[in-house]
């Protein structure tokens, strides 16, 4: 009999996890479920690389719970209605007497678990829901008057007042339950599965599980992140975490990756900019995990500044197609998409040059790019991706002002001067001088820009203020 069960998703660990924890506090027998829910991953363009990570994830967790005497059950379903039928299956068979999670914040997900909560209390279950995606939980860092920040630095300033008084020591490992019969599935019974489903395996770039995530941290506090306000722009370095998949999944928690980075610096004023510049980034993470509570209409297609809610976006599928593959005749653009296409990610920088390049020169719809870069990154986190874009689409909150477009071959030349990342993913342009590399004029098998740079700024910037004007009216 199992008293307990872990409602598992993008927590796909044993360390400082607070639902498997508390679950597992004393020792009462405790099993895992993760539910394979197709129309979520279908509705939500889940990449295939993104699947098949979450899959090795799964192997890796099974292993670890399965030393800790916690089974964990993998359930396919087609639609979340079925997630019910499935939990009162499991809580009848084993007498479960409560369910534990941690929350999702995205409206899908939020409604998801309402419903499943809602009914199973009904019920009679214990139902207890912890965060874990965020240091500090949607609805508590409020502005004076009590309401939602709409403006980055004056969130990032109230959550530094509260996350510098909070205890940020993460959970250790769950306690080792009392033994039980049922079998735990092995990595062949998950990749059954899995098996409908298409994925994409990029194990040797993205080897998955906690010790990696951890690795991975590691090295980039060790190596990287002194100088991380610097080479965090240039994209020809390995000079980020990489951790953005693993925190996607949660194979790692914001929480580890904080308290380490404050352990190793020796807490909240180093004085070093690298570390104050990362964890700023970790912040804008977690503003974006706020936003889709406060404001759900982004979990809708819809962007944050109502007014541009009329902008006249084009919907130019061979535009769009010569973006997504990379075939723009602008190098930086180009060798960006073939990045996010060889590897299932992007550098931070490269996405804001794309972005911009998308909404701005070919005034493509920006719910497009967002859907086709979940369709691609290992990194899909639905806040994080549609806050991104917004901010590049002058559409979010905090936006970048509409006036503000990033000229893709100034972007080129101030972070790529010699264009080494241009060289790795655009080897026809490989004997161009580092000036011309930037913006060619005649090279074979290369073609000519899709978009005149200049007249289409212009062109987009008359738009915006356009709207602004009626917006004022």
């Amino acid at each position: 009999m199992f008293k307990r069960i872990v409602w598992f998703r993008n927590d796909l660990r044993i360390y400082d996890n607070p639902a498997l924890n508390h679950a597992a506090a004393d020792k009462q027998a405790v099993l895992g479920v993760y539910f394979i829910c197709r129309k979520m991953l279908n509705d939500h363009a889940v990449a295939p690389v993104r699947i098949d990570f979450i899959q090795r994830n799964l192997m890796l967790l099974a292993k670890d719970l399965e030393k800790l005497n916690i089974p964990l059950v993998i359930i396919s379903v087609n639609e979340t209605g079925d997630i019910i039928p499935h939990f009162q299956t499991l809580i009848a068979e084993h007498k479960v007497e409560a369910l534990f999670l941690n929350a999702e914040y995205p409206l899908d997900e939020f409604n998801r678990d309402k419903l499943v909560s809602e009914t199973l209390r009904n019920e009679g279950l214990i139902v207890k829901r912890f965060h874990d995606r965020v240091i500090i939980p949607p609805g508590m860092v409020r502005n004076g008057k009590g309401e939602a920040y709409q403006v980055f630095t004056a969130f990032k300033n109230n959550w530094l007042l509260q996350a510098r008084a909070l205890p940020l020591q993460p959970l250790g490992k769950p306690a080792k339950q009392v033994a039980h019969s049922l079998s735990t599935p092995d990595a062949q019974a998950i990749k059954k599965l899995f098996a409908d489903l298409e994925s994409r395996d990029l194990s040797a770039l993205w080897p998955a599980g906690e010790k990696e995530a951890i690795k991975r941290l590691d090295f980039f506090i060790e190596n990287a992140i002194s100088n991380y306000q610097v080479a965090r722009d240039i994209p020809s370095l390995e000079g980020t975490s990489t951790l953005s998949p693993y925190l996607a999944v949660g194979a790692i928690s914001v929480r580890q990756a904080l308290a380490t980075v404050l352990h190793a610096s020796q807490g909240w004023d180093s004085g070093n900019q690298g570390v104050t510049t990362w964890i700023s980034e970790l912040i804008w993470r977690e503003f974006y995990q706020h936003l889709v509570v406060d404001f759900p209409r982004v979990c809708k297609f819809r962007p944050m500044q109502a007014y541009t809610e009329v902008f006249p976006w084009r919907h130019d599928a061979t535009l769009f197609g010569a973006w997504c593959e990379g075939k723009t005749g602008i190098p930086i653009v180009d060798a960006a998409m073939l990045q996010l296409k060889a590897t299932g990610w992007m550098h931070n920088r490269l996405r804001m040059v794309v972005a911009m390049f998308l909404t701005k020169n070919l005034q493509i719809d920006w719910r497009m790019g967002e859907s086709y870069f979940m369709s691609q990154l290992i990194d899909g986190d639905f806040a994080a991706n549609n806050g991104g874009w917004q901010w590049s689409a002058s559409t979010g909150t905090d936006a970048a002002p509409y006036f503000r477009i990033f000229n893709p071959v100034s972007q080129s030349q101030r972070f790529d001067p010699e264009g080494i990342f241009i060289r790795r993913y655009l080897p026809m342009l490989a004997n161009l001088s580092n000036k011309e590399i930037h913006s060619p004029t005649h090279c074979e098998n290369y073609p000519a820009p899709i978009v005149d740079l200049s007249t289409s700024r212009k062109e987009t910037i008359a738009l915006f203020a356009a709207l602004k004007n009626m917006k004022s009216v």
